[in-house]
């Protein structure tokens, strides 16, 4: 949902046009901006229409209120909604936002976590404040990672503390994050000021440079993450059948400890 002015965040976000800046704010924080199936469609459509839009010269992608997004929404509607529709859902998002001809900026506070870490790890730059943490916390439900973040963790911080997050499903709070290079992290106070140097800065710049840059940059980087979203999808639809998921999801919306299976 794109508007010239304010818009409210009906879809779960909104993405409002600001001269050569497109905001985008993902908008459900009465569950820490979890997202719906509907939510990652909704925002793939976004992303994917910048490219019949060369009058945006970057995006700004943050949350609303306290935190990021915490992954998706595992208290909402899924009627009719099948794993393998929300795995393709939230890797075309992921995708969309890799291959976008802008530079994204991903703005941090609070948490990051589930495929909110591939969300904001797909972007161009990532500012948090100090704070804030990532959070692959799959494992403690039964799950894998997703949206990318075997690929994205890995890309700039290296396997071990992929794994490390992976397995272990432990927060890495924003200064270790930074140490690790998967992010710059700020004081709060000091977090907007250098977002919006960094927006303006990118928003006047040469768009086809900027486009052919970021390219680049992802073929250098990035060559694994398709092969990774296939892995990732394959091996989370079976598990999300799984009654390890089942056991792990009810534990969590219930705040008690999962008891896995032998």
């Amino acid at each position: 949902m794109v508007s010239d002015g304010s818009s409210s965040p009906t879809a779960g976000f909104s993405a409002v046009r600001d001269g050569r800046i497109l905001r985008v704010t993902i908008s459900n924080p009465g569950r820490k901006n979890a997202l719906s199936y509907q939510t990652m469609v909704a925002l793939g459509d976004t992303f994917l229409a910048l490219a019949d839009d060369p009058s945006v010269r970057v995006v700004l992608l943050t949350g609303d209120g306290a935190d990021f997004c915490t992954g998706a929404d595992l208290a909402a509607d899924t009627n009719g909604i099948t794993p393998e529709m929300t795995m393709d859902a939230a890797n075309r998002l992921v995708r969309a936002i890799v291959n976008a001809p802008v530079p994204v900026i991903a703005r941090i506070r609070g948490a990051a976590a589930g495929v909110g870490v591939g969300i904001a790890l797909a972007a161009d730059l990532v500012y948090a404040a100090d704070d804030s943490y990532l959070l692959l916390a799959f494992i403690n439900i039964g799950l894998m990672p997703d949206g990318g973040a075997a690929a994205l963790v890995a890309a700039a911080a290296g396997r071990p503390l992929a794994t490390e997050m992976a397995l272990l499903g432990k927060r890495l709070p924003a200064p270790a994050a930074q140490q690790a290079g998967l992010l710059t992290a700020l004081p709060v106070d000091e977090l907007d000021a250098a977002v919006d140097a960094a927006v303006d800065k990118i928003a006047h710049g040469p768009r086809r440079a900027l486009e052919l840059t970021k390219k680049a940059l992802n073929l250098a980087t990035l060559r694994a993450l398709d092969e990774v979203l296939e892995a990732e999808k394959t091996g989370q639809v079976e598990l999300l059948g799984s009654a390890d998921f089942r056991e792990g999801a009810a534990a969590m919306l219930t705040k008690r400890k999962a008891v896995f299976a032998d």
